[in-house]
């Protein structure tokens, strides 16, 4: 690749960190029992999102609205990429290492991809790989910049930490075998571990966390020393870094559940000059506003866009103008929600939901309501799920009865600043009867917009049938097919929300 685009207004470079299963479990989010230094001292030195949103909390599906500006039933990534799994991005979509490439930058990943396919990512430089060892990730990343500043080329670097994930034991997180003596990682007694409130205090779930907080300490011991490499190649002033995480942490009420623990994440992002330090943004960003959000950075202008004729068009905006407001700005200055969109995590874990997030209330979707809420694997054989399954009845998942966790209704509202665990359910209460109908007509719109299969009706795909619509067909306005009147003459049709 050659020099950076004459289209190019402001010549800035780019890391993106992402970390996996991590949530806001981190010093500067207010846990104590975490030692972060060097991700707090980011923090400190930028802007710390509190109501930053992922489309889905599941990996792959996650990453790909970063990399794409759209939600999966939009990109096609409708869950995991690896194994028998096997879930890809559609060719036709742009992604963020095929405009940068266009752009003229340098454009890089290492550590954990976990998107596809390789073409529709054509990062130049790729170096996949599942190590822990935050030591040499760090040593690839001041390799890279290197051989950027001795080309004086710009660059986009993406580094996907594999901490803090599970491993494959049933309790442990990867702390094991890690000889680098950079990398000293403090111990965490199960004693001493704050035991959030999505979960129950109990000692197997106790035991996992000290674990999983042990993983974060490393996660961080990466993040300084990537930092540090950056700073010694003297690009630290040149650079915008990102640090976000992909979804929440790999427990019961959090991960592959659109409930905030699994959804609302830490996002930090600093700038060179960055004029107000220790920023604390309470203003609603949403992952599809990444892409737009890097290529203003990067001052690129007429790509808000997709290039490519069929790709769908992305609508995330930049958040770069406000990355410095301490204020909620007025809704004439900001959007006040984000959508979201998840339909599988693994191959076998199909349950498809929508859902809209006001700054105050929560609206989910359930499509596929009757059957239960599958278990991903990592959480199902976990040593907190047995913990939790063989207490006495009537078992709790932290303040949620199980059966709760595991039957959900069609629909489901909360109330975040009085029930931020989402446990009491508001749907089908008189009271909300007119919000529910202002909320789901809003995320049908959405759906509409997004041209999103899974707008269901009479337990059929509404966008699907339109052609049949045009032509005459009624579909019912109910969810469900009535199996005992299943008629569609003399019944209510469905109609696009005003």
């Amino acid at each position: 690749m050659g020099e950076a685009s004459p289209k190019l207004t402001n010549k800035k470079n780019i890391l993106f960190l992402i970390a996996d299963d991590l949530g806001k479990y981190l010093g500067c989010y207010g846990v104590k029992s975490i030692k972060t230094p060097n991700i707090d001292k980011l923090a400190s030195h930028g802007t710390k999102f509190d109501m930053a949103f992922t489309s889905t909390a599941s990996c792959s599906a996650s990453r790909s609205v970063i990399y794409t500006g759209l939600h999966t039933h939009e990109n096609g990534q409708y869950g995991l990429a690896n194994g028998r799994n096997h879930f890809a991005t559609f060719d036709h979509v742009e992604t963020m290492p095929e405009i940068f490439n266009s752009l003229g930058y340098r454009t890089g990943i290492i550590g954990k991809v976990h998107v596809g396919p390789e073409s529709v990512y054509p990062w130049e430089i790729k170096e996949e790989s599942e190590t822990r060892d935050v030591g040499w990730v760090a040593d690839a990343a001041e390799a890279f910049f290197m051989v950027a500043k001795e080309t004086k080329r710009l660059f986009h670097l993406t580094v996907g930490y594999v901490d803090p994930h599970r491993d494959l034991t049933r309790s442990g997180f990867g702390n094991k075998d890690i000889h680098d003596p950079r990398i000293r990682v403090p111990e965490i007694k199960p004693k001493d571990v704050e035991v959030p409130p999505l979960l129950s205090d109990l000692s197997e779930v106790r035991t996992e966390l000290a674990e999983y907080y042990q993983s974060i300490c490393r996660l961080d011991i990466g993040v300084g020393l990537i930092l540090q490499a950056l700073e010694r190649q003297g690009l630290a002033d040149s650079t915008m870094v990102c640090f976000v995480s992909d979804n929440g942490p790999p427990f019961m009420n959090s991960k592959t559940t659109l409930y905030d623990a699994g959804i609302r994440l830490p996002v930090i992002i600093r700038t060179p000059n960055h004029s107000n330090p220790g920023t604390v943004n309470p203003n609603m960003i949403s992952y599809i506003d990444f892409l737009p959000t890097l290529l203003d950075w990067a001052g690129a202008p007429g790509h808000e866009t997709p290039s490519k004729t069929n790709s769908p068009p992305r609508l995330g905006k930049s958040f770069l103008p406000i990355l410095e407001s301490s204020t909620v700005l007025p809704e004439s200055g900001w959007q006040h929600h984000v959508f979201g969109s998840h339909t599988f995590h693994e191959v076998q874990n199909y349950w498809p939901t929508r859902f809209l997030r006001t700054r105050r209330y929560k609206y989910h979707r359930n499509l596929a309501w009757r059957l239960d809420f599958p278990f991903a694997t990592d959480i199902y054989g976990s040593l907190s799920w047995e913990g939790i399954r063989n207490t006495p009845p009537p078992v709790m998942v932290g303040s949620r009865p199980l059966k709760n966790y595991i039957w959900r209704p069609a629909e489901e509202l909360y109330d975040l600043e009085n029930d931020p665990q989402e446990v009491k359910n508001l749907a089908g209460e008189k009271e909300y009867e007119e919000l529910m109908k202002e909320l789901r007509a809003k995320l049908e719109n959405w759906q509409l917009e997004t041209k999103d299969l899974w707008l269901y009706r009479d337990g059929v795909s509404v966008v699907i049938n339109e052609h049949h619509r045009e032509a005459g067909l009624r579909i019912p306005d109910r969810f469900e097919i009535d199996v005992e009147r299943p008629g569609n003459r003399d019944v209510e049709s469905w109609k696009a929300p005003a």
